[in-house]
């Protein structure tokens, strides 16, 4: 069964860098549509970035647009979200989210990242 590994979650302070990394174990990431989505404390769960199987198409959430950087290595198999410029308000539970076009069925367990002011 194809697990989600997600890796970089951390505490930083407002306007420090961060890189989260999904790792899709059993498969390779070129097979899917990739995606980080993210769940802030008494929030529902929104989307935050994907990419593509062809990684022909990137979106961003308009929050993110400009600080975060969603990227696929074939290589490695990984896909990661660079994220820069942190604001409190970033802070959440990221998750990591695999599937078809917009459609994900395959979520990773999740990745703290805590941003001070």
């Amino acid at each position: 069964q194809v697990q989600l590994v997600e890796s970089g979650g951390g505490l930083v302070q407002a306007g420090d860098s961060l890189r989260l990394s999904c790792l899709p174990s059993g498969r390779t990431v070129s097979e899917f549509a990739m995606g980080w989505f993210r769940q802030a404390p008494g929030k529902g769960r929104e989307f935050v970035a994907s990419i593509q199987r062809s990684s022909s198409k990137i979106s961003y959430a308009d929050s993110v647009k400009g600080r975060f950087t969603i990227s696929r290595d074939n290589v490695k198999n990984t896909v990661h979200l660079q994220m820069n410029s942190l604001k409190p308000e970033d802070t959440a539970v990221y998750f990591c989210a695999a599937g078809s076009g917009a459609v994900y069925n395959l979520w990773g367990q999740g990745t703290q990242v805590t941003v001070s002011s």
